[in-house]
């Protein structure tokens, strides 16, 4: 067989040879242990949590070592793409505060000198490689139609064989260079295959950074490395490309692990380093009493949407994914809790092999204690940006008072164990709503909940009439607290009226809540003193006199 003549025939329009790109695409001049590593989504819907979360460790592990990370779109199934996929992939990260050192950066630019990093870019590429391997008699033009493949497939079900082309189910393997112009000349359509070199019988070792040494067959299939159309499969455009961007770790969902064994003798056969692969876990979800993979289509908390919608930061987001990636990450945040997640150390050998189990609850405890320490102008800045896509009535209020609603948010924020009300922006109109009187509502006033209050009237007029001073202390607050408590019968210290609680109509604490409820409709509130001192006494007056009639 004249295997440079196939390789003409199959591809006249290809007149470069692999050294050309080899040249083009030079190894990377970086710092000795910098990890080259990448995202490559399909552009068949939106960036999912699983998806982020594999992305966020790739982009982690570059960062340590001062590598790089890139975004690479793998468009070639046209069939799966959807409209828009594109640019919805790149406004996701954009969205999710996540930039790349390289890659694809809108539906037609790129950054970095190792693109495209669109594949669909890249066809002249892929041929020119696929070209290499005709040359050298390990690819072959395969030119079975789907019934022969549907007849092979029926044959090896029926006789319990592994599916798939290899062996004597290769029709096309062995034809010869005479019988391939013919079909070629009569127009007759081919896809390439890989002519596999591999013994099924003998074991290979993918060694994972996570999952540790896996054995497996050899590949002995003739997979499809370019399809009739010259677009490459998954398979060989991952080598070509994760090659020639220099790529030196791959991390992907464990659904791939299968794959590996193509992979590892792809690059084998072209003598390319082989890069360190990490198969990620998938991250799971408790329903009921069983546990099943994140669903796309089930749960909402999938899609990066959500946690937009819901306003939880994005760096929340992160500091919880970190915890599901490396076991020792919560330890060395609760010794750090204000600490950048950069200065923390990602390690394979603390990741589970196993997998994740997602825990809203717990991503929301990260998220409250990460906006408890944030400055109430931030805070401030923060919720009024995602009130102006998402609630623009609470926006349009807080944006007419952006200095008294930064003094809202700054009650009992600025102390030793901050208060922990909001784990999300959207959690915030609920938590001061009372502060403003545009949202402030009489009619849910309901004493009902507070213990002893049925002189509710009467506690509030003698407070206003006797007791109520706006340029108090919060001392001298409290010590007046206390002295209407007593004049009313109500025990002003919790320790009295545990002692004796038949001499009282109730305790102090009764007194707080039938102010706190008046002013706030709520039982459960901040510091009152510094909720009353933001009102400022008009507003108070105004509130206690409309309740008490």
């Amino acid at each position: 067989m004249d295997y440079q003549k196939l390789a003409d025939l199959m591809f006249p329009h290809i007149d470069k040879d692999i050294d050309y790109y080899e040249k083009l695409y030079p190894e990377r001049n970086l710092p000795e242990g910098a990890i080259v590593t990448r995202f490559s989504p399909s552009p068949t819907g939106f960036v999912h949590m699983g998806s982020l979360r594999t992305a966020f460790i790739a982009k982690k592990i570059s960062i340590d070592t001062n590598g790089v990370f890139y975004l690479r779109i793998e468009d070639t199934d046209d069939k799966r793409s959807v409209e828009n996929g594109i640019q919805g992939i790149i406004d996701d990260f954009k969205n999710f505060d996540f930039p790349i050192d390289e890659g694809r950066i809108s539906e037609t630019e790129d950054i970095g000198n190792y693109g495209p990093y669109l594949q669909s870019e890249r066809a002249a590429i892929y041929q020119t490689y696929a070209k290499h391997l005709v040359k050298e008699g390990l690819a072959y033009p395969c030119f079975m139609t789907e019934k022969d493949l549907e007849e092979i497939r029926h044959v090896q079900e029926s006789k319990k064989e592994r599916i798939g082309i290899y062996g004597r189910y290769a029709k096309s393997r062995n034809l010869s260079l005479k019988e391939i112009e013919q079909k070629i000349k009569n127009g007759e359509v081919f896809v390439t295959r890989l002519k596999s070199p591999g013994n099924f019988n003998k074991k290979i070792e993918c060694v994972d950074l996570v999952k540790g040494t896996i054995e497996f067959p050899e590949n002995d299939m003739d997979v499809i490395l370019l399809k009739s159309d010259g677009i490459p499969t998954y398979h060989f455009a991952h080598l070509v490309d994760d090659h020639l961007m220099r790529t030196t770790h791959i991390l992907r969902g464990e659904e791939w692990l299968s794959s590996f064994p193509i992979h590892k003798q792809l690059f084998e056969i072209f003598n390319f380093k082989l890069p360190k692969y990490c198969h990620v876990a998938l991250i799971n979800k408790k329903d009921g009493n069983s546990i099943r993979k994140l669903s796309k289509r089930k749960d909402p908390e999938s899609a990066l949407s959500y946690y937009h919608e819901k306003g939880i930061p994005v760096k929340a987001v992160y500091l919880y994914l970190m915890t599901t990636a490396n076991s020792n990450f919560e330890g060395w945040l609760e010794q750090n809790p204000s600490g950048n997640i950069d200065d923390f150390k990602f390690d394979f050998k603390k990741m589970s092999s196993s997998g994740s189990l997602f825990d809203l609850e717990k991503l929301l405890n990260i998220s409250k204690n990460y906006i408890s320490r944030l400055k109430a102008l931030d805070v401030y800045n923060n919720v009024l940006n995602w009130a102006q896509k998402y609630d623009n009535d609470f926006y349009q209020i807080i944006a007419k008072y952006p200095e008294y609603t930064t003094a809202i948010l700054n009650i009992e924020r600025e102390q030793p164990k901050p208060r922990k009300d909001f784990a999300c922006w959207a959690d915030i109109k609920e938590h001061i709503f009372y502060m403003y009187d545009e949202l402030y509502d009489y009619n849910k006033v309901d004493f009902t909940s507070v213990n002893n209050a049925d002189n509710y009237r009467e506690v509030i007029n003698l407070y206003i009439d006797k007791y109520f001073e706006e340029t108090d202390d919060k001392e001298t607050w409290f010590r007046k607290i206390k002295e209407l408590a007593t004049e009313l019968g109500y025990a002003p210290e919790m320790k009295l009226y545990k002692e004796n609680p038949e001499k009282y109509i109730g305790n102090v604490a009764d007194i707080s809540n039938i102010l706190r409820v008046a002013l706030t409709t709520k039982t459960t509130t901040p510091d009152l003193y510094e909720i009353m001192k933001l009102l400022r006494k008009d507003r108070i007056k105004a509130r206690f006199i409309k309740i008490c009639g």
